[in-house]
């Protein structure tokens, strides 16, 4: 957290006894301590991949639940040693299982739940849930509590104080004792829940925790790409709040490429694509595919096929085929393509094509790429005929945590409209 002062020391309590010790800790102990009215925020921590390199030894420790270089520079290291292609990105649940397969056996300090990215903290939790699933599936459960304030010389005084809960241990404890979560959780206060995991592990917790009106986040580049869009869908026709991290770090490319049909001269060509290209990172194709779903939806395309495309060798691509307001054909094609140096989620955007041929003028070809990742395969195949416009899309390296406290800044008590619209015709995208 950023700076606190310390109303209640981390003390391990019986997970029965938390409850009722957090009442008595606020209406006796901490009389002169009101807590925040702001928000509830419950978190699934899996850190699968921390886990596991701390266990190989690879890390020493403590288990934080934070991404940092040394953890990123060390997942790179061990992807290389377990076999993986050098597209595999750190954050790509392959590589966990993969050095999960690995021998070792060190232990480290679990601080998980303790240490808060100082960008969430100035937001003000009024509590703070984590659910630290352990490598131990056996492990039994343990809880954890504290209370902080921050200090008065960061403006806030008394009334911006809050409770840090840590539940702790095997995946089977933590799913039957659910129970104890739910009374944790003030009907009052608005509730996020952040699933900082794969989308594929626990399905039954993550329908528990986010129930009712609860606000959920994930990330779509963790899981199998089929489930990650469908829960969005599903997520979206039921009306329930969610917001996805792998959708937001496509805002750089959302605008970049709004930027360039920006002057009035290249406003009409938007009428007239014929061709949609994109090159992605590894085989995880989602972030491409929600792209690509919300040029459609913009532009008014209609989505009439979907086919898998053979590749070079780099894995298998995506084709669909779009029909514009005017009839004509929109053809689409999103291939893998091997890095050097993947970025730390799976499928990140490398490139983006546009072609758009009107019966006036000369061809357009738009022409992205991301700062570590060149433009030359996007640029064969008779470009020299067409107006090129070429821009590289700045790339911001911000964490979870702060996309994360992007969206406690935005309130964001609804779903991203523009994504809305956009998962459904992603999920359709994919064969």
């Amino acid at each position: 957290m950023s700076t606190q002062l310390t109303l209640q020391a981390p003390l391990v309590l019986p997970p029965a006894e938390v409850p009722g010790y957090l009442e008595r800790l606020w209406s006796e102990e901490l009389g002169s301590s009101h807590g925040a009215a702001t928000f509830t925020l419950v978190v699934w921590e899996g850190s699968w991949l921390e886990q596991q390199l701390v266990r190989c030894g690879r890390l020493d420790g403590p288990i934080t639940g934070l991404l940092n270089e040394t953890v990123l520079e060390a997942a790179r290291a061990a992807a290389i040693n377990c076999g993986l292609p050098l597209s595999t990105a750190p954050m790509d649940p392959q590589l966990a299982w993969a050095i999960g397969n690995l021998g070792g056996d060190h232990h480290a300090d679990d601080l998980r739940g303790q240490f808060v990215e100082g960008a969430i903290s100035a937001h003000m939790p009024r509590r703070l849930i984590t659910l630290a699933p352990t490598l131990d599936g056996a492990k039994p459960l343990e809880t954890l509590v504290a209370a902080y304030c921050p200090l008065p010389e960061e403006g806030a005084g008394g009334d911006a104080c809050g409770d840090v809960v840590v539940l702790r241990g095997g995946t089977g404890a933590l799913r039957e004792n659910l129970d104890l979560v739910q009374p944790l959780i003030s009907p009052e206060l608005p509730c996020w829940v952040w699933w900082n995991s794969s989308l594929d592990e626990a399905p039954e917790v993550m329908a528990a925790l986010a129930s009712g009106n609860r606000r959920l986040v994930v990330d779509s580049s963790l899981g199998d790409p089929r489930r990650c869009l469908d829960l969005l869908v599903a997520r979206v026709g039921a009306g329930q709040p969610i917001n996805d991290l792998n959708w937001m770090r496509l805002r750089s490319w959302r605008e970049s490429l709004a930027m360039v049909f920006d002057p009035p001269s290249r406003r009409d060509a938007l009428n007239h694509v014929v061709q949609l290209d994109l090159d992605v990172e590894g085989d995880n194709p989602v972030k491409g595919l929600l792209l690509a779903a919300w040029l459609a939806d913009r532009l008014g395309w209609h989505l009439t096929a979907t086919y898998a495309v053979d590749g070079d060798g780099s894995g298998q691509g995506i084709g669909a085929e779009f029909e514009r307001t005017d009839g004509q054909t929109v053809r689409f094609r999103q291939m893998p393509v091997p890095v050097g140096v993947p970025k730390t989620h799976p499928g990140a955007m490398v490139g983006l094509r546009l072609i758009c041929q009107s019966s006036q003028g000369s061809p357009l070809c738009v022409i992205l790429c991301s700062e570590s990742g060149g433009c030359m395969r996007l640029e064969s195949g008779g470009m020299a005929s067409m107006e090129l416009a070429e821009e590289v899309v700045p790339l911001p390296n911000e964490s979870e945590e702060m996309e994360m406290a992007r969206l406690l800044s935005g309130g964001h008590d609804s779903t991203n409209p523009l994504l809305a619209v956009a998962a459904p015709i992603a999920a359709r995208l994919l064969p």
